[in-house]
């Protein structure tokens, strides 16, 4: 089983940057893709990014492309999400999810992943 950590959250100003980290453990780590999603008080949990195993290819949700960064380090099995010009519409409880079998066709869908962070808050002033 897996298990992940996130730290970095905290209150921005917009256009600010802030970059989450996820801790991630468990004897399979090294074969999960791994990712961030995101939730807004009163909405549903929606994909920001992921880096898929083994291909390493990452993902972005539409809102973030360009905005956001998505990097993996498998020597400290950690996973990073750099946020720049962040917008108050980037507010959101975040957090890291790791998924043992995945397609190109599901990265966006929370029911396939399988391991979840406590989630971090990320707050945008404007």
């Amino acid at each position: 089983q897996v298990q992940l950590v996130e730290s970095g959250g905290g209150l921005v100003q917009a256009g600010g940057s802030l970059r989450l980290s996820c801790a991630a453990s468990g004897r399979t780590v090294e074969r999960y893709s791994l990712g961030w999603f995101r939730q807004a008080p009163g909405k549903e949990r929606e994909f920001v990014a992921m880096i898929r195993w083994p291909v390493s290819t990452t993902h972005y949700a539409d809102p973030v492309k360009g905005r956001f960064t998505i990097a993996r380090d498998n020597a400290k099995n950690m996973i990073y999400l750099q946020m720049k010009n962040l917008k108050p519409e980037d507010t959101a409880v975040y957090y890291c999810a790791g998924a043992g079998l995945i397609t190109s066709a599901t990265i966006d869908l929370a029911g396939q992943y399988d391991a979840w962070g406590q989630g971090t808050q990320v707050t945008v002033s404007s």
